[in-house]
């Protein structure tokens, strides 16, 4: 009978061991993949699914849904339907994000953000361009270098027209905050 009893309690800590280390395995890879998860599989897996408090230097902190994500970049709908286009490196930090991961559109992906304000400047709309201090300039994107735009400044309600230009104004990418359109 004590022989059993010693046999019983071997085993019991065997399995004790054994559950402790599969435990510690598990929570060392899941360490490791999250490791390997970016913000921007974060951000993809939140389009459309709902609203997050977004704090981005100049702006402030803005509750926003995901429209899109790119490569340096994340579209952002504001209260209002207003869109804020909104380099990675302007984000101060995200409330609600979850930590589900989403595959990129492929398309976004590729496009950095010179691409994404590109395709604003081809627009011709009005944006404002807010600065990581906060300043607010508002215009028309005339030209979106390597590592700068140039933005003719004007009245938001007046079209870029020659008579209407107020000045010229170039931003390197490394100061916008965010660029706002609607």
């Amino acid at each position: 009978m004590r022989w059993e009893r010693l046999f019983d309690d071997l085993e019991a800590r065997l399995a004790a061991e054994e559950d402790v280390a599969l435990d510690a395995e598990v929570a060392d890879r899941t360490r490791r993949e999250r490791a390997l998860v970016g913000l921007h599989e974060r951000l993809a897996a939140s389009r459309h699914t709902g609203s997050l408090v977004v704090s981005i230097a100049g702006l402030g902190a803005v509750t926003a849904a995901v429209a899109d994500v790119g490569a340096d970049w994340v579209l952002l709908t504001l209260t209002g339907d207003r869109a804020a286009l909104v380099p990675f490196h302007a984000l101060r930090s995200l409330g609600g994000l979850g930590g589900r991961v989403g595959p990129a559109s492929p398309v976004a992906r590729g496009f950095p953000l010179g691409a994404a304000l590109r395709a604003i400047s081809r627009d011709r709309a009005v944006v404002t361009v807010v600065t990581l201090e906060g300043v607010r300039l508002v215009g028309t994107v005339d030209a979106v270098g390597a590592d700068a735009l140039d933005l003719a400044e004007h009245a938001a309600d007046l079209p870029r027209r020659a008579e209407h230009v107020t000045g010229h104004t170039t931003v390197p990418m490394t100061a916008i905050g965010a660029v706002l359109r609607g």
